[in-house]
């Protein structure tokens, strides 16, 4: 079985994509996306997070993890 796969895409998106990616092989150039979208989602997420959240609340929050971390063993 071979190592590559064939995607199908609209031609207009290979377009812009080639243009993009420049001297990079397709795999780094979307494993390089890829990475740049999670990143970027997780970001989002955790300012969002922060928005919500009171100080207050981010205390309480660290006060049980640290309880949790010298309560836990395994077993």
């Amino acid at each position: 079985m071979s190592r590559y796969a064939s995607i199908s895409v609209l031609r207009e998106v290979k377009e812009l994509l080639e243009r993009e990616k420049g001297n990079k092989d397709w795999s780094n150039f979307l494993l390089e996306l890829y990475m740049e979208a999670k990143s970027s989602k997780s970001r989002s997420a955790f300012e969002k997070l922060r928005r919500l959240l009171t100080e207050e609340d981010l205390n309480n929050i660290e006060k049980s993890s640290k309880e949790f971390r010298e309560g836990f063993e395994l077993r």
